[in-house]
């Protein structure tokens, strides 16, 4: 990296518009300012800092009183509204200045009485440090810029060198009244401040408007990149260059080959997304000399222990001389390292809390650095998978401008699980909705596109998982994945064609890091007499019903042994399958094949936990392509009705009098899906069929 490319290493640019600005509330003001702040995540993590205002207002009796206002724990800075923040009677929290001490909990209980609202969110951890700082506007920030001097090792003289006597120095400490009280009595004491630096931790600055406040934070964010450029003058970040980063097109059949070896070592507790990055910030890091060690040293910042843990998984690798089974193997052990370590971390530190820490979080790593590789964010949803890549974003440009200028540090081991699992961040934790039975998991449904197809991606989306929605037809499954978000991605797909089936698994395990569930849905369907049944015909019905739900299955069998993780293949078959009908042939005995397969396979998948289960539909002509189709009018002519009338037929057929519609089997499909439903369960036939006696398993 040039000084030219230095230089712009964590700058941002001034969003203040004064027009805006001044057609705002003061609570309006103050958003405005808070949103503009998070806008740039190299200024304000995903939940990170906080902002306030200190006005004059009319409570609920008609009193003027002073207010502050402060942002709520959990929110985002980037996108909160008015009503995440929380006004505080201003009278009442002050005189807590005076005060020698206050825990975390008599802190919290004190300041939810001086809300002017019960209903309000709790308020910032850092309310009191807004509190005690003689100024109307506040705000406190993560800047990487401003880090790479807080996390400096000689941090103290260095800031000096870069603001003088305009800044603060303030030694790390943990969040609540000892630092706010710390931080309250240096800025009364130095008057001509501007703003604070916290080791290991952000920023601090004030003004007597909302908009002197925000441009000071700017002008500190840029006046310390600035000054990281001047310093590192040719310095090569991370030590220089070690290794030569593998090509993009070898390094993706690498990442296909190795994701399912990570994501099983990486789930045994919960299942898990894997997601990759390739960036050249990252790969400057994977390739550079000192990286490995740098990667040790712990966070960056405190905030950033809940989405990437102290440390992250490093994975030595040299492209040059290690296989991908020399890799695979190298990974498997890493882990289970990384395992042992963290297990041992939290007996050791697990007692120095206040109150003790009870759970342990999930030992596993959540980001992952192969070396001249890539960097993998892991988490139980694609959401937190995407912030703790995010996250170590942040740390690797905070790395980068520490380790130019001087040593990078962090918090101690003490300092770090004394953050990582303080009950004020736990409590962000517990306001996230609980995981849905299918969270961590992923599923490919073939047929993706079409009635019951859409159905089935809907339902298992609704539960958590994502979902890769494979289909010939492209822009259908583009379609159906574009509705769903991240959670959702396209794999053109026929399932006939080989190559077809691996490049979209392949595209699958790239995307989300493997698959656990597998819905063989593709389908067709034509009727004849067995006499008017041509070769081709035939030929068609076994190659999509037959051929391509065994080119699926083997797919899957590979890659879910693989991961060892188990995991649910579930054919959707179909009544005939099991019940004879007059000229269909060619299609019933492709479908009687897919359920014998189905029992076959569910023998050879036993020991590996891998489920193998059947649905047999009957007449889903709602949303159908089938159905919409020659298929209709050919069904109808082998009943010797109209077309029109099939629906009622198939209704006065069944036992129950029913229609069947994507959506029923859908449920069905979910409930194989799902390990904590019939996670015990494998062989099963289950018809969603209203009842037709010819088709009672037996």
């Amino acid at each position: 990296m040039t000084k030219v490319e230095i230089k712009t290493l964590g700058r941002t640019d001034n969003k203040w518009d004064a027009h805006v600005a001044a057609s705002l509330s003061p609570l309006q003001a103050l958003r405005y300012r808070s949103n503009l702040l998070g806008s740039d995540r190299a200024v304000s993590n995903y939940g990170g800092g906080n902002t306030s205002i200190k006005v004059r207002e009319l409570d609920h009796t008609g009193r003027e009183i002073d207010v502050l206002w402060v942002k709520g724990s959990g929110s985002d800075l980037a996108t909160m509204t008015e009503r995440e923040f929380t006004g505080l009677r201003f009278a009442e929290v002050l005189p807590l200045m005076e005060r020698n001490g206050m825990s975390d909990e008599a802190m919290v209980s004190y300041l939810s009485r001086c809300q002017l609202e019960p209903s309000m969110p709790r308020s910032s951890i850092e309310t009191l440090l807004h509190s005690f700082i003689p100024y109307p506007h506040v705000d406190h920030t993560h800047a990487d810029a401003t880090n790479m001097i807080a996390c400096a090792a000689h941090g103290h003289q260095v800031a000096r060198e870069c603001f003088g006597d305009e800044a603060i120095w303030i030694p790390y400490i943990r969040p609540g009244f000892t630092l706010a009280k710390q931080v309250g009595e240096a800025v009364r004491r130095k008057p001509q401040a501007k703003l604070v630096l916290l080791a290991k931790h952000g920023l601090i600055t004030w003004g007597h408007t909302g908009e002197e406040s925000y441009m000071r934070t700017i002008e500190a964010i840029n006046r310390a990149a600035d000054f990281v450029a001047t310093r590192a003058a040719d310095r090569s970040p991370f030590g220089g260059r070690k290794l030569s980063p593998l090509q993009p097109d070898r390094r993706d059949d690498l990442f296909a080959a190795i994701l399912p070896t990570i994501r099983g070592a990486a789930s045994k507790e919960n299942p898990k997304i894997l997601l990759v990055d390739t960036s050249d910030a990252v790969m400057d890091f994977v390739c550079g000399r000192d990286s490995r060690e740098l990667s040790q040293v712990g966070a960056a910042c405190p905030d950033h222990l809940i989405r990437t843990k102290v440390y992250p998984l490093w994975v030595e690798f040299d492209p040059d001389n290690d296989s991908v089974d020399d890799l695979e193997k190298t990974i498997v052990q890493a882990v289970e390292r990384y395992r042992v370590s963290y297990e041992t971390y939290f007996a050791r530190n697990r007692g120095a809390l206040d109150t003790p820490a009870e759970a342990m979080f999930d030992p596993y790593p959540r980001v992952a650095l192969i070396a001249g590789v890539g960097m993998i964010g892991i988490a139980q949803t694609y959401r937190e998978a995407v912030l703790s890549r995010d996250f170590y974003h942040r740390a690797l440009s905070v790395m980068k401008g520490a380790s130019i200028i001087d040593t990078f540090v962090s918090l101690t081991e003490e300092e770090s699980f004394a953050i990582e699992y303080w009950p004020m961040e736990l409590y962000k934790l517990a306001m996230l909705p609980p995981p849905k039975e299918l969270t961590g998991r992923v599923a490919l449904v073939t047929g993706g596109a079409g009635g019951i197809g859409r159905a089935t991606v809907e339902a298992l989306a609704a539960e958590g998982a994502c979902v890769v929605v494979a289909d010939v037809d492209a822009a259908g499954a583009e379609q159906v994945a574009g509705e769903l978000g991240d959670s959702g991605h396209a794999a053109p797909m026929d399932v006939s064609v080989e190559r077809d089936v691996a490049t979209a698994f392949r595209s699958a395990v790239l995307t989300y890091g493997g698959i656990d569930t597998i819905v063989s849905n593709a389908g067709l369907a034509s009727s004849a007499p067995i006499e008017e049944t041509s070769v081709e015909l035939w030929d068609r019905n076994h190659d999509v019903l037959s051929k391509g739900y065994f080119l699926v299955s083997r797919e899957a069998f590979r890659l879910l042994k693989q991961q060892g993780m188990g995991g649910s293949i579930v054919f959707v078959a179909s009544k005939n399958a099991l019940a004879p009908a007059k000229n269909a042939s060619a299609y019933s005995s492709a479908k009687a094949a897919e359920l014998h397969l189905a029992r076959c396979l569910a023998e050879e998948g036993g020991p590996s936990g891998i489920r193998v289960n059947s649905v047999n539909p009957d007449a889903v002509l709602q949303d159908s392509k089938i159905w919409d189709s020659s298929w209709r009018e050919e069904r109808a002519r082998a009943y010797g009705i109209k077309p029109d009338e099939l629906e009622e037929y198939y209704r006065q057929r069944n036992t129950l009098k029913v229609n069947i519609g994507p959506e029923d089997i859908a449920s069905a499909v979910l409930f194989f899906a799902s390990p904590r439903r019939s996670g015990k369960s494998t062989g099963n036939i289950l018809n969603v069929d209203g009842g037709v006696p010819l088709s009672y398993p037996r």
